[in-house]
């Protein structure tokens, strides 16, 4: 256990897209405002505290949806490619969380100033994700609805970890997070930043320097532990839907892992405990960032964020 005075000073929090915009909500305006304010009331004894703070968030749900909403217009209306619909995500979302942080700051009289940052992040065009697509973006569908939307939209739909069928896209890694250099200058100022939303625009860079977007949606969670080690940030925290990491998932054999190490974290992985949709991008992205030089990755849910971080719940992952 820990006391709010042992915390660290420097620290990046990954807010995952369920997170963001829950399964149990129609994703009206009025719901994602309401939900960013549940967020920032989670996140404010964090962000009252004299710490280096970035926040990261998800999308899969909100992109999935602008994906779906444009494809279904496109007789009407010409459809964005997927990377302008992954930087619409991240500027709604971060928008959303800007202002209600902001806000709660104020409430409780902190002048404390929120920024959010466009995040491209450059992938390798190489990269075996495209012709793999893996990443679950919008909402859940029965088999036979989403045998109908493969038909008409020509998307590759899987089943999600028993939760229904999902649109799948590629989900390639991140290798450079552009103006890296501008998150350091802001969170060294004081400033929270929110950055790398959505895992970032997906982008790819000639070499003459210019980029140019790609068709997938990088997984928030590994951007999030290559930003933390770039940054030399020693604890990221992966705020998601459930309390602690599990192994046998869904059977009676259940089990939450509290404090394990990264060996064998790294055993359960390779044993296939983490489906690759659900749970598995975490671990992976625990497992890269302390391989990188992280000390502590913590992956616990939304409402539990300070307790996790004093050690009084969520899966602690150390060497």
């Amino acid at each position: 256990m820990r006391t709010l005075e042992e915390l660290p000073r420097r620290l990046v929090i990954a807010i995952g897209g369920n997170a963001t915009h829950p399964e149990d909500i129609a994703g009206t305006s009025q719901e994602q405002k309401a939900v960013a304010r549940r967020t920032a009331k989670a996140l404010l004894q964090i962000a009252q505290m004299d710490t280096e703070l970035i926040i990261t968030h998800g999308n899969g749900p909100v992109v999935g949806k602008i994906m779906m909403r444009q494809m279904l217009t496109m007789d009407r209306i010409p459809p964005m490619s997927m990377d302008i619909c992954v930087a619409h995500s991240q500027g709604g979302i971060s928008y959303l969380l800007m202002q209600a942080m902001e806000n709660a700051l104020r409430k409780v009289g902190n002048p404390r100033h929120v920024a959010s940052l466009m995040t491209q992040v450059e992938v390798d065009p190489d990269d075996p994700a495209f012709s793999n697509p893996t990443k679950f973006v919008g909402p859940f569908f029965s088999k036979e609805e989403a045998e109908r939307i493969s038909a008409e939209l020509d998307w590759l739909m899987k089943e999600d970890s028993g939760r229904g069928w999902r649109h799948v896209v590629p989900s390639p890694k991140p290798k450079h997070i552009c103006d890296i250099s501008l998150v350091d200058a802001l969170i060294k100022r004081g400033t929270i930043v929110i950055a790398g939303g959505g895992g970032g625009i997906p982008v790819v860079r000639s070499a003459n320097g210019v980029r140019d977007g790609l068709p997938a949606v990088i997984d928030k969670d590994l951007t999030s532990a290559h930003m933390a080690n770039i940054l030399g940030i020693k604890e990221l925290l992966i705020l998601t839907a459930v309390p602690r990491v599990a192994v046998d998932f869904g059977k009676p054999s259940q089990r939450e892992l509290a404090n394990v190490t990264l060996d064998e974290l790294r055993a359960y992985r390779d044993q296939g405990h983490f489906p690759p949709g659900s749970m598995g991008p975490k671990v992976d992205a625990a497992i890269r960032f302390l391989e990188n030089g992280g000390q502590r990755a913590i992956i616990s849910d939304l409402e539990c964020a300070v307790p996790a971080l004093l050690g009084e719940t969520g899966t602690h992952v150390t060497h």
